[in-house]
């Protein structure tokens, strides 16, 4: 599975942004972090979170 099809879990999408998961699941919920629901998992494509860091650094810039 490449980086454009992988889906993470909440807890390995906080272990690559090192936040906690309140953080994640406030990033979901204002939809500055993009995610799907199947059946009861929630997951989270990996390209999302690179998405939201590079949104995060033009802000900063």
């Amino acid at each position: 599975m490449n980086a454009d099809t992988e889906l993470l879990t909440v807890p390995e999408a906080m272990a690559r942004l090192k936040i906690s998961r309140s953080t994640v699941y406030d990033l979901i919920r204002t939809r500055q972090l993009a995610s799907i629901t199947i059946g009861r998992a929630r997951r989270i494509p990996a390209h999302a979170l690179t998405a939201l860091i590079h949104h995060h650094l033009e802000q900063a810039a």
